[in-house]
């Protein structure tokens, strides 16, 4: 073997070449899904390492570029990074550098089974916890991304369908960690609700993936919004997404704009009910009126035929005939003339026995047609 006949090279020049085959033969941008298996801050830059369980490769986020990312990836996090190859050719040494990432749904899956088992436990989610939301709402404060589509969709559905709601917009950011902002602007609204005097409470966010949602799995905000003092709906994402946040509010739509319909009434089926109520009210007076009218003729014919004035004094004077037939009837007259008498002392007590009179006592005798008086002289008791 002629080893004269391969390249040679200084460590310098094989770097430098390494680097050239790289950078001709490598794109330049690329996606990169893997687990973050160790996160580590050196002087205000992020240093990864990468991992798919097989092989692992470095990574680092600059601080200029940390700065402005929404998502900071913790130790066993899903991660999908849009990076490219760094190379430096002095130390040969190959790192990804990180220009975007942002979480894969396993990780969001995994934070909200988390947040949703924690809630659990401490009874959050119950269903006996949610409130109804108010019929008609005067004052409702909504808590969105704006400006926004979400945002103008919401506004002008709420004025197609209930024009007479005030509605208090209160922007927040909707996406990466912003966790902390959010439950800033809910922390003001909780303390100042009776001072706005709002009704309710709609957390909106447009479209997008479940992993732009993250944001409302944190548990703080969830906590935050399950203790809320006023009724809660949430329109967050599309229809198939569901956070934790849905699950600790009163009421959960599929979208921001199916929030509002949920929460406000249409005014053209409220004008409807209004009708039919008023139609209602009107059919149950004119009833009522009728009725009451009724039941005057028929007291008047009543009064006519069977209260009558002279058919009461004909019905009283006979009232009065059978009574005083009754009386007498009964009557001590009847029985004087048929021959009894009524014996009285001159106490005028009536003498009912031989035992109330003695000898020399004085005694008054009714006849029917008069009275005499007499003494007694003698008692018998045996009358047989």
């Amino acid at each position: 073997m002629n080893i004269e006949s391969f390249p040679h090279f200084s460590v310098q020049d094989l770097n430098q070449a390494i680097g050239n085959l790289l950078s001709r033969g490598f794109p330049p941008r690329f996606l990169l899904h893997a687990t973050v298996s160790k996160s580590q801050l050196k002087n205000g830059h992020l240093w990864l390492t990468l991992t798919d369980g097989k092989a692992s490769i470095s990574s680092v986020i600059w601080s200029s570029c940390l700065k402005d990312l929404d998502y900071r990836p913790l130790d066993q996090d899903g991660v999908e990074i849009l990076g490219k190859l760094n190379f430096w050719e002095n130390r040969a040494t190959l790192v990804v550098q990180v220009l975007q990432i942002r979480p894969t749904i396993s990780t969001v899956l995994r934070k909200f089974e988390v947040v949703r088992s924690n809630l659990m436990k401490d009874g959050l989610l119950e269903d006996s916890r949610r409130r109804a939301l108010p019929s008609f709402p005067r004052c409702i404060a909504i808590c969105t991304s704006v400006p926004s589509s979400a945002y103008a969709d919401m506004i002008r559905t709420a004025q197609e369908r209930w024009p007479l709601a005030k509605l208090l917009v209160f922007p927040i950011p909707v996406q990466g960690e912003v966790a902390k902002k959010i439950n800033a602007v809910l922390g003001y609204i909780s303390g100042s609700y009776v001072q706005l005097k709002v009704d309710v409470l709609v957390l909106a966010r447009g479209g997008g993936s479940r992993e732009d949602l993250m944001v409302f799995d944190d548990e703080p905000l969830c906590r935050l919004l399950a203790n809320f003092p006023i009724p809660v709906i949430t329109g967050l994402g599309h229809e198939d997404d569901l956070t934790v946040a849905d699950l600790v509010a009163d009421h959960r739509s599929a979208t921001p704009t199916a929030a509002i319909v949920d929460l406000l009434p249409h005014r053209e089926m409220a004008l409807n009910q209004c009708t039919q109520i008023r139609q209602r009210l009107q059919d149950y007076c004119s009833w009522l009126i009728q009725n009451k009218k009724d039941r005057i003729i028929e007291r008047r014919k009543k009064l006519r035929v069977d209260l009558h004035p002279h058919l009461l004094l004909n019905k009283f004077k006979s009232q009065l005939v059978q009574r005083g037939k009754l009386l007498m009837a009964v009557s001590p007259y009847n029985l004087l003339k048929r021959g009894f008498s009524i014996v009285r002392n001159k106490k005028g007590r009536l003498i009912k026995t031989i035992n109330d009179v003695k000898i020399n006592d004085e005694l008054t005798i009714q006849f029917n047609d008069g009275y005499t008086d007499s003494v007694v002289k003698s008692i018998f008791t045996d009358i047989k």
